[in-house]
């Protein structure tokens, strides 16, 4: 197999976001299992960064024993951009012009993609990740029969936008994260012509943790709901204090919530006394908390892939997710790992079904484990990219 060019927006060791950290991974996986690759990105820091600024030296630079080329950023009119995205997130339909600009005035770098160009004979595919951003967009146009996209797809206004439309039907394959998103992708675009995959996303499997340590630690003895993410309206937690404390207000007993994780939300007074927010702990304190926990509650609705979910199930325990979030109803029905509320009378009835049936909760914890060893384990993770990546470039 030739040498692959993952493409991206922005490219650095402690980026956070779900995409940069993916395409960190499965990088490194492929280069350790003998596949050649390159990063091909941008001079900007990350995504909340200015997206004017060159913050990096262009050139070729060593990050993590992966080579990253980086190319400057054409100037921009943010404020061009923000009034159409304003009305995207608005829902507002936006006129064509109103696309076109929305493409144009977002990170956009002409270097990278004259790179794209002139040293197409180099790389037997160009892998974009993910789909709303200009190098993505742009740079697929460049050489659309050699290039990849992973989209990380949610269905929101961004993905139906008509120009990405015409563009990414033309490409020469897609890899999903899940089930959800490739039915959503092939609902919005004719992908019929498309080589398609749904891979998932790899994670090291060998994951140890201990309840009673956590416990010890930090003083919880009392049985607990668990949160793990960050704390801000986007992740529903404020829908998960709302139900816990209508939960407490209806049962005079001693179950605790747990957050873990950075941001900050208002606890409500009722049940301060019955919630612990612990901020950033380190990962084998998650897992020894994850093991601890009755359930991990994700109360997302808007997951592309949820690591948290699949760290839980490899802690052995049962996972509440909702319904909302196709993705991670997707999971939890497909690896008869958890459960699902739409309400908080569902959420009620989840709640006390698995703290009253330890034995059950104990087997979807099983069960989810046995589900991400099976699918997720980079083991898996990287063989299905070589064959995928052969069956493209016809090897």
């Amino acid at each position: 197999m030739g040498k692959i060019g993952f493409v991206i927006p922005w490219y650095g060791e402690n980026i956070p976001g779900g995409a940069e950290m993916e395409l960190r991974e499965v990088a490194t996986h492929l280069q350790r299992a003998g596949v050649e690759v390159e990063i091909l990105t941008t001079c900007v820091k990350e995504f909340s960064a200015d997206w004017n600024e060159n913050y990096y030296a262009a050139g070729t630079a060593m990050v993590d024993d992966i080579v990253v080329r980086r190319f400057p950023v054409r100037r921009r009119d943010a404020a061009s951009f923000d009034r159409v995205n304003r009305k995207l997130m608005q829902g507002v339909q936006i006129t064509r012009q109103e696309e076109q600009t929305f493409v144009e005035e977002m990170i956009n770098s002409p270097q990278l993609c004259e790179y794209l160009n002139s040293a197409s004979s180099e790389y037997d595919l160009y892998v974009f990740i993910p789909y709303m951003f200009g190098t993505t967009y742009f740079g697929m146009q460049v050489h659309p029969e050699k290039s990849v996209l992973i989209p990380c797809f949610h269905d929101e206004a961004y993905a139906y936008l008509r120009l990405f439309r015409q563009a990414y039907v033309k490409a020469r394959g897609m890899i999903y994260n899940a089930m959800p998103e490739m039915e959503l992708a092939n609902r919005l675009y004719d992908f019929s012509v498309t080589e398609q995959i749904c891979m998932g996303i790899g994670m090291d499997t060998d994951i140890q943790a201990d309840a009673a340590e956590f416990r010890e630690a930090y003083g919880i003895e009392k049985p607990f709901l668990l949160y793990a993410g960050r704390k801000d309206a986007g992740k529903n937690v404020h829908t998960l204090l709302q139900y816990f404390a209508e939960y407490k207000k209806r049962y005079d007993d001693d179950l605790q919530l747990v957050l873990i994780g950075g941001g900050k939300i208002e606890i409500p007074e009722l049940i301060q006394e019955d919630v612990y927010d612990l901020g950033f702990v380190t990962t084998q304190d998650k897992y020894n908390a994850m093991a601890a926990a009755e359930l991990l509650c994700q109360p997302s609705h808007n997951e592309s892939f949820s690591l948290v979910i699949m760290e839980s199930w490899l802690c052995g325990r049962p996972v509440l997710v909702h319904s909302k979030c196709a993705v991670t109803r997707d999971f939890a029905k497909r690896s008869n790992g958890g459960l699902y509320f739409r309400d908080y009378f569902e959420f009620e009835g989840c709640v006390n079904y698995i703290r009253s049936h330890p034995q059950a909760a104990l087997q979807m914890g099983e069960n989810g484990g046995r589900f991400v060893r099976e699918n997720f384990d980079w083991a898996v993770i990287v063989e299905k990219y070589k064959d995928f990546f052969a069956k493209l470039t016809g090897e």
